[in-house]
């Protein structure tokens, strides 16, 4: 395979050749001054979005590369904007985050691993805050931090369990202050949430300025730019800020920028991103992350209420195993036949098709197929669809690339076509006036299905402090497990007669958000048992592989 030059692909988006700032053979930037050479361009937002997937994911980056593909061969100017890969997830449990097969962006190897250094640099730049909370505290200046309440969080992008609860400051009193500290995966720290929510270079340090990092020894808030660290911390992002830019298997145009976690922050990627493509494209396919009970949520209700944009449709990845493991298979089953048990899982697909219209917004099911998928099985989802009025698509493009994507472009089109005249206009779950109480229950009513909702004593007590703090108009990002509906993980299929929890409640002043943490969530996971990374090999001419599961 050879791919093409940078050159090429930004060109073919439509980019001037100055706004495409190499970044190594096959990775560049796009500069930021694209943006205002085409304001009055605006092309048509599609959401990619899935059912509640199965533990190892159910390809929901392969088929919005895939449709990426698709639309390119139908003579479209479709541009892929998709999250970048965290080290974490590339070598834990699910491997790298570039799509699979025929439908993958290039160069993956590079884009799982170091890519442009983005994260490195907001690794960076959360921990020189983290450096200078601690300088503040060690000299009282230039304002006297509390050691027993400072709120802010060391990152690293990876996952390791033995530094979610640390103690630092030991070694005696020229080594600091003692204190317990914590470390938060990259892709759920603040900076990441900052990042990819910022408009530009100004945006982005009055963002990293309103963080609050603790208290004062009197009690009063203090915040980053208390302790001069927001034009520091954007000297390390400047770079990280501007898209990148990389290409699909194929040669498309693909814009891959900033990375948050869906199941703890807000799983989509960057607003500037996003403005690139829709400034240069026709169509925009970007993804939000795991289900739409999770990213997708978040990307209507926090990014695009905040960037004023909304998406023209949705297209909702399926699998068959996913919709049998919702169903009740067994987990080493779920690739048999089993009509029963797919049947009984159009209960949880249904319940994603209600959140989907709750938004006001057309859909289309994208059927990811696996080679063992039975035609008969494929037609009862089909049936089910159109009984709903949602056209569903089968997609072959891990195996065919672009051709194995056709059908879900031709439909994608048509959903498209079919709006041209009334686009569909922004409709939230709540009203940012509304208390916070009342917006985690609109969510977990509406999308998740709960009952009720019930807040720990320890997360009413953040929620005083929320308000104390001037938070409470701020929307709600929700940190819940992936794997269900529900906060519980073993709660497959359609929930009913359940009451989601609500443990704590976090202020990220800097993103313009809530996190409300539900069920284990953790914001620093660990590896599993058989980590990805031992699958890993570097071959004697540079070559990586085995980032990929099956690879």
């Amino acid at each position: 395979m050879k791919l093409r030059a940078m050159s090429e692909v930004g060109a073919e988006l439509g980019l001037a050749p100055e706004d495409v700032l190499p970044w190594g053979t096959h990775r560049a930037k796009v500069s930021l001054d694209a943006l205002g050479k085409r304001s009055g361009k605006q092309g048509r937002l599609v959401l990619v979005s899935a059912i509640n997937p199965t533990p190892p994911g159910e390809g929901k980056t392969t088929m919005s590369v895939a449709l990426a593909m698709g639309l390119r061969k139908r003579g479209r100017r479709a541009v892929a904007a998709l999250r970048e890969p965290s080290l974490g997830p590339v070598f834990g449990v699910k491997g790298g985050g570039t799509g699979g097969g025929q439908a993958s962006l290039e160069p993956a190897a590079d884009i799982n691993l170091h890519f442009t250094g983005d994260l490195h640099a907001i690794t960076s730049a959360n921990n020189l805050l983290a450096a200078l909370v601690d300088n503040a505290v060690f000299y009282g200046q230039p304002v006297a931090l509390d050691a027993t309440r400072v709120r802010w969080r060391r990152a690293l992008d990876m996952n390791d369990r033995f530094l979610r609860n640390v103690i630092v400051g030991l070694g005696g009193k020229a080594q600091g202050v003692p204190r317990e500290d914590h470390f938060d995966i990259t892709a759920a720290s603040e900076v990441m949430a900052i990042l990819a929510l910022a408009e530009g270079l100004k945006d982005l340090e009055a963002r990293l300025g309103r963080v609050i990092i603790g208290h004062s020894r009197d009690g009063q808030p203090v915040r980053a730019q208390d302790v001069n660290a927001a034009a520091a911390m954007v000297a390390l992002l400047k770079d990280a800020l501007m898209p990148n830019l990389a290409q699909t298997r194929e040669g498309g145009p693909a814009l891959v920028h900033a990375g948050p976690f869906a199941n703890i922050a807000h799983g989509c990627s960057s607003v500037l991103g996003t403005r690139m493509g829709l400034a240069y494209a026709d169509e925009v396919i970007t993804e939000a992350g795991f289900g739409f009970d999770l990213g997708a949520e978040k990307f209507l209700d926090i990014k695009c209420r905040g960037a004023g944009i909304w998406p023209r449709g949705v297209v909702l990845v399926v699998t068959l195993r996913a919709l049998k493991h919702h169903g009740g298979a067994a987990p080493s089953r779920v690739a048999e036949p089993d009509r029963e048990a797919l049947v009984r899982g159009f209960a949880h697909l249904e319940k994603h098709l209600e959140s989907v219209a709750a938004f006001g917004l057309p859909a289309v099911l994208c059927v990811n197929r696996f080679p063992q998928d039975l035609d008969s099985e494929l037609e009862e989802l089909r049936a089910f669809g159109k009984a709903r009025g949602v056209e569903t698509a089968v997609c072959d493009g891990f195996s065919r690339g672009g051709d194995g994507a056709l059908e879900i472009a031709d439909r994608v089109l048509e959903m498209l076509d079919a709006t041209d005249a009334a686009p569909p206009q922004p409709r939230f779950l709540y009203d940012v006036t509304q208390t916070p109480e009342e917006k985690v229950a609109a969510i977990a009513r509406t999308v998740y299905g709960a009952d009720d909702v019930a807040f720990t004593a320890n997360a009413k007590k953040d929620l005083e402090a929320v308000r104390e703090l001037g938070g409470a108009q701020l929307p709600v990002c929700m940190a819940k497990t992936h794997l269900s509906l529900s906060d519980d993980p073993t709660k497959l299929g359609r929930p009913r007669g359940f009451t989601l929890t609500v443990r704590e409640v976090r202020l990220s002043a800097g993103a313009g958000f809530l996190v409300a943490l539900t069920g284990d969530i953790l914001t620093m996971p660990g590896l599993p048992r058989e980590p990805a990374a031992r699958r890993v090999t570097v071959h004697d001419d540079g070559r990586v592989t085995g980032l990929m599961q099956g690879e």
